[in-house]
């Protein structure tokens, strides 16, 4: 049985979502090659725009599926693909969250999933990994570029899967995507952090 373990911070997160490493973490070279798949109870996507330019307001996406191809001596080769259930978006403020979920954002009913798929993964001098691909929300797609590094690797000590995870982050404006209410006046720009958990498949 699989053991559900409560996350620590929010804002941790997607997919979703990532292939490199980087000091301090493990070397890539010590990480297993192979078929991995997201490991959903921890792995999250978490967004902020600038509020009327008095705050920060982040939210989160939860719920994440999808899989990555991994071989660590040849990055290049690697595959990255994620599927994110809208549904999943919460706020601290439960109304906001029931709002952000209608038609005059993302329409949730009629663009149930977001997505993204990887094209090219370049690795720099510092370890970090670029990750540029497709995203679509809101029935639009657009390229998105993620900037990830791995956190650790090893075998879970409670459910004994090799897991694998990393940090990533992007930027996006939502306008882009046709959410655009309120904008720019509340932030266009979204931050987007990402804590991606893959394991293993056997």
């Amino acid at each position: 049985m699989k053991v559900i373990r409560v996350p620590i911070a929010v804002c941790a997160i997607v997919a979703a979502s990532a292939a490199s490493a980087i000091s301090p973490g493990p070397a890539l070279s010590s990480v297993k090659p192979g078929s991995y798949k997201v490991e959903s109870y921890h792995t999250q996507v978490g967004f902020s725009v600038l509020h009327f330019g008095f705050t920060h307001y982040s939210g989160l996406f939860s719920g994440a599926t999808g899989s990555l191809r991994l071989d660590p001596t040849n990055l290049a080769a690697s595959k990255l693909d994620v599927v994110i259930p809208v549904e999943s978006i919460t706020t601290t403020v439960p109304k906001l969250t029931d709002e952000l979920k209608g038609d005059k954002w993302f329409d949730a009913a009629k663009y149930p999933q977001a997505t993204f798929t990887s094209t090219k993964v370049t690795v720099g001098p510092d370890g970090e990994a670029s990750i540029t691909g497709n995203f679509t929300l809101h029935g639009v797609t657009r390229p998105l570029v993620l900037h990830a590094h791995l956190l650790g690797a090893g075998v879970n000590p409670l459910d004994k899967m090799y897991t694998i995870g990393f940090q990533a982050k992007g930027t996006l404006k939502r306008s882009d995507f046709g959410v655009s209410l309120y904008a720019p006046a509340l932030g266009d720009e979204v931050e987007l952090t990402i804590a991606g958990a893959f394991e293993l498949e056997t």
